[in-house]
């Protein structure tokens, strides 16, 4: 089986944008709401956050439960590691998740300013300044015949359809207008001429959109 490349449980609003305009350490969806883009999956069973019992099942929950299968790497760009800009001031910032990311497996984040790998639990973060393609054949290595996850942030995913190295997305779109920022695409349409599309609608109110080349 040939290792994909594939994009997961990424949100978009209802006009194509994925974050809103100033993303900071207080607000990492820039002005937009998190809650808002990803409440889908936070109501799920199998969300990896949940503290609590309970949850919803079905269509949303499978997808929450998918996000792990047969992924051995993923690619990241530098602005969904996080809030900071240009030159490493120090090397304190370790990511958003805390001392124990969701991810459970190598991490290539994608920047111009290398610094040192790190290890927080089963998770390596490496920091490559790296084309698509190179980035993609180093996570391929890393993930040992799995598949790569494309984490984003919206930049990132676009780049990478750029160099036509995407093989299935799962796009959700969620009933909420962002209005600015960074946008995926002014419709799903535009990518029908290299990817079948297939749009299941959620009871939860998002619609769950899936690719897979032609």
């Amino acid at each position: 089986m040939p290792q994909l490349l594939r994009v997961q449980n990424s949100a978009v609003s209802s006009d194509g944008f994925g974050a809103g305009e100033g993303q900071s350490l207080e607000r990492p969806f820039g002005h937009a709401d998190p809650a808002a883009l990803m409440s889908w999956a936070g109501a799920t069973a199998s969300w990896p956050n949940r503290s609590e019992p309970g949850g919803s099942r079905g269509l949303d929950d499978y997808f929450t439960r998918d996000f792990r299968n047969n992924i051995g790497a993923e690619i990241m760009g530098r602005n969904k590691f996080g809030p900071v800009r240009g030159a490493w001031p120090d090397l304190k910032w370790r990511g958003w998740w805390g001392d124990d990311p969701p991810f459970r497996t190598p991490v290539f984040v994608l920047t111009h300013h290398p610094r040192p790998s790190f290890t927080l639990t089963d998770t390596t973060f490496h920091f490559i300044d790296a084309t698509p393609a190179g980035a993609l054949d180093q996570a391929r290595v890393a993930a040992d015949g799995r598949d790569v996850r494309l984490g984003g942030g919206v930049a990132t995913v676009r780049e990478f359809l750029d160099a036509d190295l995407v093989d299935t997305l799962h796009i959700v779109v969620a009933p909420v207008d962002i209005e600015r920022g960074e946008r995926l695409w002014n419709g799903p349409d535009e990518l029908t001429d290299r990817f079948h599309l297939e749009s299941v609608p959620s009871p939860s109110g998002v619609t769950h959109l899936l690719f897979w080349r032609r």
